[in-house]
């Protein structure tokens, strides 16, 4: 039963449309997503729903609680299951991005690996979760 490929990763967040654009902005693209009691996108690499966007409204935490069954307050409901050091892609056109990220005022820090012919973009989302951007060659 061995692990074949990542199927997508989560983020709970209350900065929703913030989060959306922010991926968008890398070339994910806002796709189908079934009709669950909260709020959310599910944002698409091709045919792949690769991150989903989870409302967390501390106001109003019962959807989340009624479907994944947390119970333990709006507060811990809000910061889901717990920390993530970083998420990388692989990417064509690193220019393009980094006009996409000056253009829109969104720092970004560069760096060549040795040894591997690899260029790096990070950049943080609005959660502060940290994307790494990578471009071979």
């Amino acid at each position: 039963m061995p692990l074949t490929n990542i199927d997508h990763y989560a983020i709970r967040t209350q900065k929703l449309s913030q989060t959306r654009q922010f991926y968008e902005n890398l070339g994910l693209v806002d796709g189908d997503r079934p009709n669950f009691p909260f709020k959310g996108h599910w944002l698409y690499l091709g045919n792949v729903a690769l991150v989903h966007l989870i409302a967390a409204d501390p106001n109003n935490p019962s959807g989340l609680q009624d479907y994944l069954g947390d119970n333990h307050g709006a507060d811990e409901n809000a910061l889901g299951s717990g920390s993530v050091d970083h998420l990388a892609f692989r990417a064509t056109n690193a220019q393009e991005l980094k006009n996409k990220l000056v253009e829109q005022k969104i720092l970004f820090k560069e760096r060549e690996v040795p040894n591997m012919k690899l260029y790096q973009i990070f950049v943080k989302d609005p959660n502060d979760i940290t994307v790494e951007i990578n471009y071979y060659d």
